[in-house]
């Protein structure tokens, strides 16, 4: 497909026709194009020398910021580390440490909230398997509160619940669907959705965490978008968290 002449702040990524979850990845994309400043874009870099892990902070304040991006405004946290993928207990211990922190910074609610985790994708699936196994691996306690109230040990755990609803193909429903019924008899103060993501670099696959304040359209990064799960669709904030295990590219 011949390139044509384009302003690199117009939606670069779908100029190149690649798909990508990350926010970074759509920050580089631009500035291969050209050396820009992204007007209502925000970057803050740290580099935690410990583990070799690179955090990077991408802020979308303006719609044009949105536009250039190709991503909702908000706030996009990636964790960057190779030592990820390996089997260090020590090391995955700190960056779950890590994760934990930044988490903190996208959550605004009170002490003890009542949380819903959904694990997205499909458990028979490997690339997309990421979130139905994080959830079979929590500790969920919400059922704990109405068995065991006034227990001492509860003040120290949040009131958490999993789900993990399968795709359309396995339920015949749109996830979101599934979600929405759940969130509306539960009434969660906040969603963490996770979920497998499409990155356009093999070297971050299992090596990068992505999280967000902006919700999650599954399907998205294979290029089958369904209904999107965030505030507006839920009425709760959700956060999303993911970690590639897909690359899309133009050969």
């Amino acid at each position: 497909m011949p390139l044509n002449q384009k302003d690199p702040l117009d939606n670069s990524f779908k100029y190149y026709q690649v798909r990508t979850d990350l926010a970074i990845e759509a920050k580089e994309m631009i500035h291969e194009e050209k050396e820009v400043e992204i007007p209502g874009v925000e970057v803050e870099e740290e580099q935690k020398e410990e583990i070799d892990l690179k955090v990077t902070k991408v802020k979308i304040t303006t719609d044009e910021g949105s536009k250039a991006m190709g991503k909702p405004i908000g706030s996009y946290i990636t964790m960057e580390c190779q030592e990820m993928k390996g089997n260090d207990s020590e090391v995955h211990d700190k960056l779950m440490r890590e994760l934990a922190t930044q988490l903190h910074t996208l959550i605004d609610v009170e002490k003890n909230p009542q949380v819903l985790v959904v694990g997205l994708g499909n458990w028979w699936v490997t690339p997309d398997s990421l979130g139905p196994k994080a959830t079979s691996n929590l500790l969920v306690t919400r059922h704990l509160f109405e068995q065991m109230a006034g227990a001492d040990y509860l003040q120290h755990f949040g009131k958490v619940s999993a789900l993990s609803p399968g795709v359309m193909g396995q339920t015949g429903m749109e996830t979101s669907e599934i979600i929405d019924g759940v969130v509306d008899k539960i009434k969660p103060d906040i969603v963490i959705a996770i979920d497998a993501l499409a990155s356009r670099r093999t070297e971050r696959l299992n090596t990068t965490i992505q999280l967000s304040d902006t919700g999650i359209h599954p399907g998205a990064g294979v290029g089958n978008k369904r209904a999107g799960l965030n505030k507006e669709t839920l009425g709760v904030p959700v956060i999303a968290i993911g970690i590639p295990t897909v690359v899309d590219r133009v050969i």
